[in-house]
């Protein structure tokens, strides 16, 4: 996506993960808001869009951060929320590994804690390492933690699976982390 788009793909995500408010709409308790209240909202604080470039983020993304209602006529972010709300994700079983990208400046507080959900809803986590390290190099030098989702299942911790890939669970404790060699 060229700059125009990740732009509109940011503010989207602001709006629909973290503050509604910023526009002066809610979401549902499912984190869904009708299209066309979204797009009026965002022209009336100065960010037009229109619904040709909304349908072409979500398209796009490479990530795929948005989800269309099966009508069209609704959106919500996939996953990564700070705000309140029931994504409706059902229990998956998790492959046998899973994979935590961060970076070497957070593995002490990793170690002490584990992986923490902090602000948002879940832990996210990758099924391959490539996603895992592209994550991890957003907040310095990568590192990619394999975490044991098998064990987890087994000793009770849930796993869902967003529409998007992304595997999220409440809490990762270093117990079923494994680290790479530095």
């Amino acid at each position: 996506m060229d700059k125009r788009y990740t732009n509109i793909s940011k503010y989207l995500s602001l709006i629909l993960r973290h503050r509604p408010e910023v526009v002066g709409i809610e979401l549902d308790v499912q984190g869904w808001v009708e299209i066309e209240v979204l797009l009026a909202a965002c022209a009336a604080h100065g960010r037009a869009i229109s619904r040709d470039d909304l349908d072409y983020v979500v398209a796009n993304n490479n990530k795929q951060r948005f989800a269309l209602s099966d009508d069209g006529q609704r959106i919500r972010a996939s996953q990564g929320h700070s705000v309140e709300v029931n994504l409706g994700y059902e229990p998956a079983e998790p492959p046998e590994w899973l994979y935590h990208g961060t970076a070497v400046q957070n593995l002490p507080s990793i170690r002490r804690q584990g992986l923490l959900k902090g602000r948002r809803h879940h832990v996210h986590l990758s099924a391959d390492e490539a996603t895992a390290t592209a994550v991890g190099q957003r907040h310095g030098k990568p590192v990619v933690l394999i975490v044991r989702a098998g064990e987890m299942v087994q000793a009770g911790h849930p796993f869902f699976r967003s529409a998007n890939g992304v595997w999220l669970t409440e809490t990762v404790p270093y117990d079923y982390i494994d680290e790479p060699p530095l």
